[in-house]
């Protein structure tokens, strides 16, 4: 998957800036709060629904502007014609095309562009709360099983409606239904996330090996929100739900699902420290990036914020070269290049972003 050219408008410091980056790795640089984070913000929106420093409507949108503008071409290995989206979004409201049709689902931009982002909030996907790695884990599936995405919806729709009853006291055959909804849909969500997590096992290991070596074998450990080995999704539902009509939300079931990575030199799961905990997210994204390759015949594009103040030299170079040696596509930011690029003499498409513009260096 190949970016070929990205437009935006209206975000941030840029009133209107296009791009056209090459394939391998593409280095884009600028002095602090020059707007080179942005354009892989334009990328992210696209491909997730919101930016990686926040929602839509805290300060993605440039002062005056009443809404931000993406317009992504790109290229699949799959597909001979180049492929077009754009997304309008004001923060409250938004409206997307997608190769010149209109679409009613974010979801259906988000499905088309693949992009894999590690950036200074990431370790947040090791250090912070279940909802990014619910999301990690779902956007794996989302991308490489194309019937996950109702399921996922089946799921979330009965959520919504249990909840809703669970809030008002209404109980009796109408809460018995959505019982059976939810674990209709749970059960099966389960087992795709836990199949998930396994064939992600491999690669995370080895890709851990080499980033987080003095920390033993990595593992993953997934918790699927209720007592799955003791009972079922259905049993669990039924047993909470005194509790849950107390509390007026569902408190057991996929929704609840969480992932941690274990290693074999950290006993008792020690805290990791930050730069650990960023190597090991990193190793998660890298592995999940290599997963979609392994499955879509392609990689994902790859775009990795502020490197240099991310990683030292010598991991810096570690995942260079592994990307390197992928038929990826790489966006990398920073004040300037990375010390790994010039040890390595790699010579990478370079951008420059000044006073809101930005310029091909020759």
């Amino acid at each position: 998957m190949q970016v070929t050219r990205l437009t935006v408008s209206g975000l941030r410091r840029f009133e209107d800036v296009s791009v056209s980056p090459t394939c391998g790795l593409n280095l884009i640089t600028g002095d602090n709060g020059a707007g080179k984070t942005s354009l892989l913000e334009a990328l992210h929106l696209m491909a997730y629904g919101r930016s990686f420093r926040g929602r839509v409507r805290d300060g993605l949108v440039r002062t005056g502007a009443d809404a931000v503008e993406v317009f992504v071409e790109w290229q699949e290995q799959a597909i001979f014609r180049p492929r077009k989206a754009g997304l309008r979004h004001s923060g409250q409201a938004w409206t997307g095309r997608l190769d010149g049709e209109s679409v009613a689902q974010l979801g259906e931009l988000c499905a088309a562009l693949a992009v894999v982002s590690f950036e200074p909030g990431s370790h947040a996907l090791v250090t912070g709360g279940g909802e990014p790695r619910r999301r990690f884990i779902d956007w794996g599936l989302f991308h490489v099983e194309q019937d996950f995405l109702p399921l996922w919806r089946r799921y979330s729709r009965a959520l919504k409606q249990r909840n809703a009853l669970l809030k008002s006291g209404v109980g009796g055959s109408q809460l018995d239904a959505w019982d059976h909804e939810l674990a209709d849909a749970g059960e099966p969500l389960t087992q795709r996330r836990l199949q998930y997590l396994e064939q992600l096992q491999p690669g995370l290991s080895q890709m851990a090996s080499e980033l987080v070596p003095s920390l033993g074998r990595a593992s993953l450990d997934f918790q699927p929100g209720w007592r799955r080995h003791e009972l079922s999704l259905a049993d669990a539902l039924l047993l909470a739900r005194d509790r849950d009509r107390s509390a007026g939300y569902t408190s057991v079931g996929p929704h609840r699902a969480d992932w941690r990575v274990d290693y074999a030199a950290a006993p008792q799961r020690e805290t990791l420290s930050r730069g650990q905990a960023k190597l090991t997210a990193l190793s998660c994204l890298l592995a999940q990036a290599e997963d979609y390759a392994g499955r879509r015949g392609e990689w994902p594009v790859i775009a990795l914020d502020d490197l240099a103040s991310e990683l030292d030299r010598k991991h810096q170079r570690r995942v260079l070269e592994r990307l390197l040696d992928s038929s990826a596509q790489i966006f990398v930011t920073g004040t300037e290049m990375p010390a790994a690029l010039q040890e390595m003499g790699i010579q990478p498409t370079w951008f420059h972003v000044e006073h809101g513009a930005i310029h091909l260096q020759l």
